[in-house]
């Protein structure tokens, strides 16, 4: 089982110019103070980004896959019940770099803030 089905995270739509994906706040995305622990909206972040990416280079018949080299993110509510809503979009698609600004919202209020840089990297 993979991490996006572990956490029951749900993608939405993907495409080379917006990710969206939702998770519904459970338990299991829980720290002990009982909000959404912060990595769960850095797995999000970068969930949704590189979606965005690898779909991005999949329509440039890119022979490539994108990976997260970086993550910065800001967390701006705490969030104990509810839906989580990530979406992704460009801010650079370069050959090398693909820069991405991810916005996680839960019932229309902003909740973090996040830009995740990947590197376009040869598909194994």
């Amino acid at each position: 089982m993979n991490l996006l089905e572990n956490l029951d995270i749900q993608t939405q739509s993907v495409t080379a110019s917006k990710c969206v994906i939702t998770v519904k706040v459970s338990d299991k995305l829980k720290q002990p103070y009982g909000i959404v622990h912060g990595g769960v909206n850095a797995i999000l972040a970068e969930t949704a980004a590189s979606l965005g990416a690898n779909q991005w280079l999949a329509d440039h018949h890119q022979d490539k896959i994108a990976l997260g080299v970086n993550l910065t993110t800001e967390h701006l509510i705490a969030v104990s019940s509810g839906y989580l809503k990530a979406i992704a979009t460009p801010i650079k698609r370069g050959h090398s770099i693909q820069t991405w600004q991810a916005n996680i919202y839960c019932n229309q209020q902003q909740t973090s803030t996040s830009i995740v840089t990947l590197i376009n990297r040869p598909h194994p």
